[in-house]
Parts: structure tokens; sequence; C-alpha cells
């Protein structure tokens, strides 16, 4: 059975460590911020200039003066600070954040990732996601398997304009999480979500990959 979205949050969640400085991305990512394990210490950041973000607020508890760089209403916790967007690049292009987990619409078995506009769509511009993939030490893709039609995102290389080139390390989507080789030779799968099959994801994965020793 495909996971769910706070299913996918969750997996991704584990992807934590104590003490990393995590940027999460529009979307899905988002929801990880509510599934960091107990008694580990993580700190969001934000490129619009925020660090340390508490969970998503419940319905009814949202201050519309508190937002993330996607304009989704976030909470503080004692230990939030604020400062100016520079400040923050400046944070993620140094390499100071340990992990992002970004959406996306398209990803290649090299690590290419396109995930900030499909042409004749109207767009704003690519915000801070070329940065994320840049500077950041350590980048996850969170997404669908498949799209809306029913064909793969996890591809032998991307059709749209994409966001930066060989920078994703590891991608879980609703079927299962690959890794991606350092070396270019493609994918590995190194885990499916309960009650899928390796049937099922060959028939819906147009990337080459192999499969992890005991998977299946």
């Amino acid at each position: 059975m495909a996971r769910t979205r706070e299913q996918l949050a969750e997996r991704a969640a584990k992807e934590l460590q104590d003490g990393f400085y995590v940027n999460l991305g529009i979307g899905i990512p988002t929801l990880v911020a509510n599934y960091i394990p107990e008694g580990m210490e993580v700190t969001l950041q934000s490129e619009n200039g925020m660090l340390g973000m508490g969970p998503f607020p419940y319905e009814g508890e949202e201050d519309p003066d508190l937002i993330n760089a996607g304009k989704q209403t976030i909470t503080e916790i004692p230990e939030s600070s604020y400062f100016s967007s520079a400040d923050s690049f400046a944070m993620i292009r140094g390499g100071h954040i340990n992990l992002s987990i970004l959406g996306a619409m398209e990803v290649a078995q090299n690590g290419d990732i396109a995930n900030w506009m499909i042409p004749g769509k109207l767009v704003k511009g690519m915000g801070g996601a070329m940065d994320l993939v840049a500077g950041v030490k350590r980048v996850v893709v969170v997404m669908d398997h498949a799209n809306k039609h029913g064909q793969s995102k996890v591809l032998k290389s991307c059709t749209l304009p994409l966001t930066g080139t060989g920078v994703v390390s590891r991608i879980i989507t609703d079927l299962a999480v690959f890794d991606v080789k350092p070396d270019g030779s493609g994918l590995e799968l190194i885990e499916l979500a309960e009650g899928v099959t390796l049937d099922e994801v060959a028939t819906k994965t147009e990337a080459t990959y192999t499969v992890a020793a005991g998977l299946g």
C-alpha cells in the first residue's frame, strides 16, 4: 500500500539526526516538523529568516504574521530567532545546513532534480531551491512516485527545467526509497513501503536501478 502524505513525512523524519540544522521545502516536507523524534534536537531553518521552528499550528491557533518561506503558518519555540533573508541565504550558501528535505516534480537517476517550474505555467521564480540544492550538505527528496497521469517521476533524465544537477542523495516516494549511487551509475532500491512489491516499483519506475541485497 502506498504511503500517505503523513506516512511520507514520518519516513522522511528518519533522515534527521541529533544536532542537525535542517531546511524543509514546500509541501510534504513541511510535515516532517511534526515527526521529529522525541528527545532529538533538530533546528529548522527557513530562507525568509527564521532559525528554530516548532510543529505546524493546530487549526485556530495560526499566527498570520508567523510564516515560513512557503508562506505557510508555523509556530515558534523559545529558542527561535529572526534575521534578514540575506543572513539566511548566507547560512545555506556557506554550507551550514546539514540536510534539506525537498519536494520535486522529477528526479533523475544521477541525482538531477526539477522542482521549480513547468513550462507554460506562471511561476514567480525559483525562490531558494537552487541555493538549497547547491549549498546544503545532503539533499533528500520526498514525493509521489508517479504524477497525476500515472507517469513515473523517477526518471532516467529529467524533462523539466532543472533546479540542480547531481545533487540528490536519497529519494523517498510513496512506494519506495532509493539511494543515488555516488558513481553516477543509477539508483539503488533500498526500501519498499509496506505492502508494495518489487514488481509494482518496476512497473512504475522509468529510471535504472539495482535492488539492495535481501530486499523483497
